[in-house]
């Protein structure tokens, strides 16, 4: 048993999450970011939902919408 308390990370950045959404939004580097590894792989094989899948995931992002995987809110 270890006496240590586990090791948080810090909070996901907001600013970082949506460049990410527009750069390479397309191949889920976006939800990798944020934690959603089922998501993610599903946008890398569809390219994105063919490209709507990128820009629902843009605005969502964008509008503060999706949290990390975790539950904890993006910082600004």
């Amino acid at each position: 048993m270890s006496q240590f308390p586990p090791m948080q990370q810090p909070p996901k950045s907001h600013s970082t999450a949506v460049l990410l959404s527009m750069l390479l939004g397309q191949f889920g580097v976006d939800r990798f970011y944020l934690g959603y590894t089922g998501i993610g792989l599903a946008k890398l094989f569809t390219c994105g939902g063919c490209g709507i899948w990128t820009l629902i995931d843009l605005y969502q992002i964008a509008t503060h919408k999706v949290p990390a995987a975790d539950g904890s809110p993006l910082a600004p």
